[in-house]
């Protein structure tokens, strides 16, 4: 089983996301690359990074955060701020929010004052409260250039 990685940070936890793409399986990062994409128009992770393409085999999701920075300064954007909340029962990940708030900010290039990092639990309802998987959502704050 791989290891579990959120916002770039590896947690001790007997279980590790499983994702049919190649990369860490950092669902946190996921969801922020999404949002970043998002907000600037733009295609989602999967047409940047396909998991068919061999080269991204194991990539950090801190990668993906660089580049996708990288796909947004060249579109004339400029990351304002993020902020995320991930949804499961365990781990508990108060103790690491303001390392992967730092991580984050790294990989984006801006401070991590701007980068939000929340927990909530889905009370026991689902398979995310039954513990069997840990959804995360995120938005994102551009600043796009004037047409």
């Amino acid at each position: 089983m791989r290891p579990l990685v959120l916002g770039g940070v590896t947690l001790r936890h007997p279980q590790g996301l499983v994702l049919a793409g190649h990369s860490d399986a950092d669902v946190l990062s996921h969801a922020i690359a999404d949002a970043l994409l998002g907000a600037a128009g733009l295609q989602d992770i999967g047409h940047y990074f396909p998991n068919t393409d061999q080269s991204l085999r194991g990539i950090s999701s801190l990668e993906i955060l660089r580049r996708v920075s990288g796909i947004l300064a060249e579109a004339g954007a400029r990351i304002v701020n993020v902020d995320s909340t991930l949804v499961a029962e365990e781990p508990r990940i108060g103790p690491f929010v303001q390392q992967m708030r730092e991580r984050i900010a790294d990989a984006i290039g801006i401070d991590s004052q701007r980068v939000g990092v929340k927990a909530t639990t889905n009370e026991c309802l689902g398979f995310l409260g039954r513990g069997e998987g840990i959804a995360a959502l995120a938005t994102a704050s551009l600043s796009m250039p004037q047409e």
